[in-house]
């Protein structure tokens, strides 16, 4: 059977697939056609419309600007194209990432930018990523370093001085405030005029201050007492530069030193306390995390640079046709 015949029949039977689902939209809307073939793999529509919105975060419906939208569009095909033949080349030479493998970078990854777990989650909100796309692309990430590693013989070394010129040419990005490491313990005043509930509140907080006298962990306390964030991971609150702290709390945190608990603040919404887990003063030193961190830059950017020279050598090998 020729190609020809066999592209005929791939969209015939896309084009029934997704009639199932849209039998009541017209004939345009429901075929899910082919937008390209790379080797033995094709590329479909709505894999390319699925795409567009992963990595721009907009339904391509919305982009009414046609020469911005076909910019869009052949980057992200290209991506898809690069995908598709990375990922084969993956499965030819059996390399395969485990779960595991994606939650220790996520883990790493945390922890170089001191995020708890709640932090990410709303970081990537903000950015309009799922929380499955961000570990797709820890993914592929990890993919890329594998292959970048096995086809390439030489070992990436970065120097103490690639590390040092960085850091001086980025120093500005490096600067660090006071930052402190927190963790809390809520306690919520459902209504706000009843004094008799607040009085209440009052003895529980002076309770809870009382069991960690005597020795109880925090955690523990949190895990009974506490109706706020971070109550399912010990009151952990993240680490924060003091300056973006509210001034009530602020004031609170500025006179503890790292392990001590405040007496009962009262908030608006109830009465909070809190532990102070560190403190870490102000510095613009490169000290041994930042240089850790600058090193895992410097290192993924090489890596970068050598996956583009392979992948782009990779390309002219391939059979790619693009169908529009």
């Amino acid at each position: 059977m020729n190609r020809n015949i066999i592209i005929k029949f791939l969209l015939i039977g896309l084009c029934i697939a997704e009639g199932i689902f849209y039998a009541g939209l017209t004939y345009a809307k429901i075929c899910n056609r082919i937008v390209a073939f790379v080797n033995d793999d094709i590329i479909t529509l709505h894999e390319l419309r699925s795409k567009i919105k992963e990595m721009t975060g907009v339904d391509p419906d919305t982009i009414k600007d046609r020469e911005r939208f076909l910019k869009i569009r052949h980057y992200v095909l290209q991506t898809l194209i690069d995908e598709k033949i990375t990922h084969a080349k993956a499965k030819e030479l059996g390399i395969t990432i485990s779960d595991a493998e994606i939650d220790n970078e996520i883990e790493r990854i945390k922890k170089d930018n001191n995020l708890t777990q709640e932090q990410l989650l709303e970081n990537l909100k903000t950015q309009g990523v799922t929380y499955e796309v961000f570990r797709k692309r820890i993914r592929n990430d990890i993919e890329q370093i594998r292959l970048t590693q096995f086809e390439v013989n030489s070992k990436i070394v970065i120097s103490e001085e690639a590390i040092q010129k960085y850091y001086e040419d980025h120093k500005d990005e490096f600067k660090t405030g006071n930052k402190v490491h927190l963790a809390t313990i809520i306690l919520i005043q459902q209504d706000k005029a009843d004094r008799a509930e607040a009085m209440s509140l009052s003895k529980k907080a002076e309770v809870v201050l009382a069991r960690l006298k005597n020795g109880q962990k925090f955690g523990r306390l949190v895990a009974e007492f506490s109706e706020g964030p971070g109550a399912d991971d010990g009151g952990d609150l993240g680490v924060f530069d003091i300056s973006n702290l509210d001034p009530v709390l602020r004031a609170v945190v500025e006179k503890m030193s790292p392990g001590e608990v405040s007496r009962p603040i009262k908030r608006s919404f109830g009465i909070q306390i809190v532990k102070l887990i560190d403190k870490q003063e102000a510095s613009n030193k490169l000290s041994a995390s930042i240089r850790n961190s600058i090193r895992q830059r410097l290192y993924r950017i090489e890596i970068k640079k050598r996956y583009n020279a392979w992948i782009k050598n990779l390309r002219k090998k391939a059979y790619t046709k693009i169908i529009f």
